[in-house]
């Protein structure tokens, strides 16, 4: 377990280093004792300095929502992190690559919330009830931290989450499948990645319902025109300078961005 002072300066090498764009040592190296509690104490406190410089969050991501990455991570639960109205990028937009360490992108479905969601107790047909639409998403990832990193890492840097992209069709949360959502990714129209949402968990509505227990354990809950990313359902492509990354979710539409 890590004082409060070394939580406090972990978070200040976490944003020295999305400042720099530079990454940093890992925080499990420099405080080997560190643990899931710490690392979320310092997400925490990464996204309350941003909030008290102006930012505002509008809503989670949730990740690790593979049983693979969770064998990978040592983890048997996913994780999440703070979404923030600085990090919502237009649909065909260009984004400067230099403004990432080592960018990379995930195709994932959005939930906006149409209805309050507290934990404990909520499952999937709750977050159905409660979600006003749901809408295709990229995010982008960008560790602040080296490889290889441990879960306190990936957990203390907020996910990783630099970026979000929401376009496409918006579709009410009943109104189709959604565990067979499809997303097919493109680099340069060359695909990289195909997947479905089946693979959040057995459908992309209990990794809403996951995050609603959890931060209902401390009192929070998902609020009304909150945006939840629900979990990866590709492996993630790396964003070189020059890649137009385009994802394409079938009746649901596409996505595009391009790093320059």
């Amino acid at each position: 377990m890590m004082s409060e002072a070394d939580r406090h300066k972990a978070a200040d090498i976490l944003i020295a280093a999305e400042k720099a764009r530079k990454q940093a040592v890992q925080l499990s190296k420099t405080w080997p004792d560190i643990t899931i509690d710490d690392a979320y104490a310092i997400s925490t406190e990464v996204a309350k300095r941003k909030i008290a410089g102006g930012a505002k969050l509008i809503g989670h991501k949730v990740g690790l929502t593979s049983k693979a990455m969770q064998r990978s991570s040592q983890i048997d639960e996913p994780d999440f992190g703070y979404l923030l109205d600085n990090m919502m990028i237009a649909d065909g937009a260009s984004v400067k690559h230099e403004n990432f360490c080592l960018p990379r992108v995930e195709v994932e479905l959005a939930f906006i919330m149409g209805k309050t969601l507290k934990g404990p107790g909520v499952g999937l047909t709750d977050v159905l009830r409660a979600t006003a639409y749901v809408v295709p998403a990229l995010e982008i990832v960008d560790a602040r931290l080296q490889d290889p990193r441990k879960i306190f890492d990936t957990v203390s840097d907020n996910g990783a989450a630099a970026g979000i992209v929401v376009g496409g069709r918006p579709v009410g949360p009943m109104d189709v499948d959604l565990r067979w959502v499809g997303g097919i990714m493109y680099r340069n129209a060359e695909i990289e990645e195909t997947g479905v949402a089946a693979g959040v968990l057995g459908h992309p509505a209990l990794g809403v319902a996951w995050l609603a227990n959890k931060i209902g354990q401390h009192g929070t809950a998902l609020e009304p025109g909150h945006l939840v990313l629900a979990g990866s359902f590709t492996r993630v492509v790396y964003a070189r300078k020059g890649d137009t990354l385009h994802a394409d979710f079938g009746r649901l539409g596409g996505i595009a961005l391009q790093f320059v």
